[in-house]
């Protein structure tokens, strides 16, 4: 094969409708099912209530990992093990200001002057994701 055929075959394979699963997360937000959470309700919880260990929590992680894996990971690193693209969130502490930290970033995004550097997910993610994503994290660093 020459290698002008090799280039036009992973042209194709890259551009070919359904292959967008080469990377890990779209680049655009997506929803999170939480189904199987307690809702939390309107008022933000300033730590994170599925912190504690219990059938919750193993819930939580679970679906924190398919938030993760579809929202964060294309940044942040599969795993939540960062190339250094975005920071290492495996080093957020488990306390009030690391988790108040956490949810800022997470609804307000991080700009550098003009320049987008996370998108801000509020509205789009419910606090139920936001939190389980936070327990997928803390999981990850034990």
């Amino acid at each position: 094969m020459t290698l002008r055929a090799l280039f036009l075959a992973m042209a194709c394979l890259i551009a070919a409708p359904g292959h967008q699963a080469l990377a890990h997360g779209d680049g655009a937000p997506q929803p999170v099912d939480t189904t199987g959470l307690t809702p939390l309700g309107d008022d933000w919880r300033v730590t994170n209530p599925y912190r504690e260990a219990g059938p919750e929590h193993d819930r939580a992680i679970e679906i924190g990992a398919r938030g993760y894996n579809s929202n964060c990971a294309r940044c942040h690193g599969l795993d939540v093990k960062s190339g250094g693209m975005a920071p290492d969130l495996r080093l957020l502490g488990e306390t009030e200001m690391d988790d108040a930290w956490f949810t800022s970033r997470v609804l307000g995004g991080a700009k550098t002057g003009d320049s987008v550097k996370m998108p801000p997910f509020d509205g789009l993610l419910s606090q139920e994701a936001i939190w389980a994503i936070r327990t997928y994290i803390d999981a990850q660093s034990e």
